[in-house]
Order: structure tokens, then sequence, then C-alpha cells
């Protein structure tokens, strides 16, 4: 009877640590989704140009949402990228259509960095359409207000941050109607995502659970399998088959010497 509690005491406390290891981690770092949510519209920012402005003055159609720093070594840029790429193979038409919101969620970033970072990625992806691609920043306490409002959950590190990589659409109301996830999309998903943002319809995606298993690898700039958290979580899974098979086996072979 002793040996059966250590081996469970055991097997419990592997099971925890690996799980910990990996849920610890993630909760701090990661995309709660609050689809069907109001974004608070009130919110101040200031744009690229330094005018001061509000989220309800801005978002009157279908909005892509999307968050990074422009100082940001590994993610951000990336990300950038990929918005860019669909802007530019989209039959919609940026800024009337639908726009692109971009925020800073560093306190530190100013609206002259933005206009720089905004004057990279227009005159590149949107023929110069910078009416339809607005990037803002803000102080400290309006993005907590605005990520935690969006479920994207950053930690600091130093200068730096460690975040996800996502964009978000919106309605015209400001409801949050889809998550997309990742570095680069096809634009028929976004096309699709902006419809229904367009009828303040909100939807699921599977992508999440899919990018799980994977992790950026910003020296090669992408996603690539994160054998770490598939290996924990394949040993988690045996480790809890074997105790359920250890609790199952002994019963069985009582009730067989009983008869």
């Amino acid at each position: 009877m002793k040996k059966t509690y250590l081996v469970l005491l055991f097997f419990a406390f592997t099971i925890q640590s690996l799980v910990f290891a990996q849920v610890d981690q993630s909760e701090e770092v990661q995309v709660i989704e609050h689809l069907g949510d109001t974004l608070p519209m009130d919110l101040k920012f200031t744009n690229d140009k330094g005018e001061p402005v509000t989220l309800r003055q801005l978002i009157n159609k279908p909005t892509i949402l999307s968050f990074v720093y422009f100082d940001c070594p590994g993610l951000c840029s990336p990300l950038l990228e990929g918005v860019g790429s669909v802007i530019k193979k989209s039959d919609m038409v940026l800024g009337k259509d639908y726009q692109v919101i971009t925020f800073s969620f560093n306190f530190r970033d100013t609206p002259e960095k933005a206009k720089e970072k905004k004057k990279r990625f227009v005159e590149r992806y949107s023929a110069g359409n910078g009416d339809g691609w607005i990037f803002l920043t803000t102080d400290s306490a309006t993005i907590y207000e605005i990520t935690h409002a969006t479920g994207f959950i950053t930690k600091a590190v130093g200068f730096d941050f460690i975040h996800p990589s996502a964009i978000i659409a919106v309605s015209p109301q400001g409801k949050i109607t889809r998550y997309l996830y990742g570095i680069s999309f096809l634009p028929m998903d976004v096309k699709l995502a902006i419809a229904e943002a367009n009828e303040g319809k909100a939807r699921p995606t599977i992508q999440k659970i899919m990018l799980m298993c994977y992790s950026y690898d910003k020296d090669n700039q992408r996603f690539g399998l994160d054998v770490t958290k598939i290996i924990g979580t394949v040993i988690a899974f045996f480790l809890l088959l074997f105790i359920i098979i250890y609790l199952i086996r002994p019963r069985k072979k009582n009730k067989n010497s009983e008869l």
C-alpha cells in the first residue's frame, strides 16, 4: 500500500512539474481570446501624425489590429511584413473596405518612431495609402487597458518584451470578431475575417491550438516545431496512462482471486 502511494506521489509530482513548466510560462505571454467583447472605445492614443485620437474616432469600418513595439528584434517586423503582404495581395481597398491599426505596446515609443515605422511599411506594401494603415502610441496605463481588453498579454524583459504574434479583427462598432495567429496570413483568411467583422460575427479559430506545438525562431524568422513542448506533453500523457493502468490492474487481480 505504501509503495502504491509513493509511486502515485512520484508520478503526480512529475506530471505537475511538466504541466507547470508549460502552463506557467504560457500564462505570462499569451493571447486570451475575448471574442464578442467590445473595445474600450474612448481610450486615447497619439497617431503617427502626432495628433490625439480615440478608438471611437478611428474605428468606423472593419479593422485589423496588430500589436508591436518599434525596436523589437524578433517577431514584430515579420508580423508587419505579413500584414503588409496581405494588404498588397488583397483585392479589397485599404482605407475604404477596411483599415489596419498598429499599436505599440512600449510606452517609450514615440509618434516620431511610429511615423518612421509606418513610412517603411506603407511605401513597400500599400502604395502610399497611409490613411488606411494607422500607427498609434500611448502611455503605459492605456497600453495595459488595450492589451488586456484584447487579451494580448506581453512580458517586459529589460527594454525588450516577450510577446505573442497575432492580428485581431474588429467590427465598425469595435466588437472583437476574430483572432489570426502567426506572422504570415492567407489573403482569403483575412478577407473572411474582415467580412465577418463587417457583419459583427465573432468566429473562433483553430490556429491557436496548432501553435501550441510551435515556437518562433528569430534567427530564421519563422515558426518551427517546439520539441520540448511536444516531448513534455507526450511524457505527461504516458505517465498519466501508466498511473491509470497501475491502479486498475491490481483491482482486477483481487477480484479474480476472490472468485
